[in-house]
């Protein structure tokens, strides 16, 4: 890291291990306008804090707390229609 950071010229590295990412992915989001609004609504009223957003034409995806990440999901759930009798299930891993 030490080599790396002589290159690159970076002062520190910071790790954050209780952070989540969600996403919302489908290639129908690009023919249905109101998606995005929708997505952050629904984040909005569930009190999610967004720490990050990014996106593409079949995504988006926010990072938020880990302590949050379920109410997020559920919260997308509802908001999409996609309840049912089941649970939320969040998946946590590395991101690779």
């Amino acid at each position: 890291m030490e080599t790396e950071q002589a290159a690159i010229g970076f002062e520190s590295l910071l790790v954050d291990d209780q952070i989540a990412k969600v996403s919302l992915v489908g290639a129908g989001m690009r023919s249905h306008p109101g998606v995005s609004a929708t997505f952050f609504s629904a984040l909005a009223e569930a009190s999610i804090n967004v720490e990050m957003i990014s996106t593409s034409e079949i995504r988006i995806s926010i990072v938020t707390r880990v302590d949050d990440a379920k109410r997020a999901v559920q919260a997308l759930h509802a908001a999409f229609g996609l309840n049912a009798d089941g649970e939320a299930v969040v998946y946590g891993g590395s991101g690779r």
